[in-house]
């Protein structure tokens, strides 16, 4: 009896769910990308609810999460006193950006030896991981926890983990099985999400950033400069400058490819600051990082 009582509640919120997706108003351009978007949309909107019943434990998804970040972090090369001070300054700004997130999970932020890896992702259970080619795009502090703002609210708003279970059930491997989950390649993680989380973890990433004290311009500087690469570098294809080598453009063109238009991010950017009413007139903090090398 509970089984059908639990059936007839996942049917009518699938039905809910189906109802809203056609009735609730969209105004994407009239294209065939705009069509298969509006697809990809529906289809989220409806595969998403029964998560909501099925949904893993915080302690289940940390041990998930901690199985796979062994497993990635393990193939990065020994670090140097450099890298070792640039990832304990990322988990001391990811720890600040985390203190208000609404999930008090373990948060754990890594580096990516990879300066043509331009870009973060997040595992299940709160870790976090960031290339060092994304990070030599950064300029203040403040860009860095909008950044890490984002991929937080991946984990906070269960995107992680959601991917995880449907990923599960296309392998057919049951989520107790945390070993055989651990050979989901790298590569997941880095597609990026649907354009609507990809929206969601914008906006809750850079709240949660302006409430642990950064300025809401460090997201609108970062996502500027995005737009001016993307227009440089992936419409228009120019040559790159010496600052700029081809892998790095390559690797931008990749970042661009897991998220929405940067015009897009950077107009619902502005939107909420409006709306919110965020401070962007407070200096920026510089992007800085102290080491030293004892012999």
């Amino acid at each position: 009896m509970k089984r059908l009582l639990a059936l007839v509640a996942v049917l009518a919120v699938c039905a809910g769910a189906l109802y809203f997706a056609e009735h609730r108003p969209r105004h994407d351009a009239v294209s065939a990308n705009a069509l298969v978007d509006v697809a990809a949309d529906w289809e989220r909107d409806v595969t998403r609810v029964p998560m909501h019943f099925t949904r893993i434990s915080d302690g289940e998804e940390a041990q998930i999460g901690d199985q796979l970040a062994i497993g990635y972090a393990s193939a990065d090369p020994p670090r140097t006193p450099e890298q070792r001070a640039l990832e304990q300054y990322i988990n001391q700004v990811g720890s600040r950006v985390a203190a208000h997130a609404k999930r008090k999970l373990a948060w754990h932020f890594h580096l990516l030896c990879d300066p043509t890896f331009i870009n973060a992702f997040a595992l299940p259970g709160g870790h976090v991981f960031v290339g060092t080619g994304l990070l030599d795009q950064i300029k203040s502090e403040d860009e860095l926890a909008f950044v890490l703002g984002h991929e937080i609210e991946h984990v906070d708003r269960y995107h992680a983990v959601e991917r995880v279970q449907v990923e599960a059930k296309l392998r057919q491997v049951d989520l107790e099985a945390i070993g055989q989950l651990a050979s989901i390649p790298i590569s997941l993680w880095q597609a990026g999400y649907s354009k609507d989380e990809e929206f969601e973890a914008d906006r809750e990433g850079l709240r949660l950033a302006v409430a642990n004290g950064y300025s809401a311009q460090g997201a609108v500087n970062l996502l500027e400069r995005w737009v001016q690469l993307h227009r440089e570098y992936v419409i228009h294809a120019e040559t790159p400058p010496d600052e700029l080598s081809q892998l790095a453009v390559e690797g931008l063109a990749g970042y661009f490819r897991s998220h929405p238009l940067p015009s897009e991010r950077l107009a619902q950017a502005n939107a909420v600051i409006a709306q919110d009413h965020l401070p962007t007139n407070a200096p920026l903090k510089p992007f800085h990082v102290e080491y030293e090398v004892t012999r």
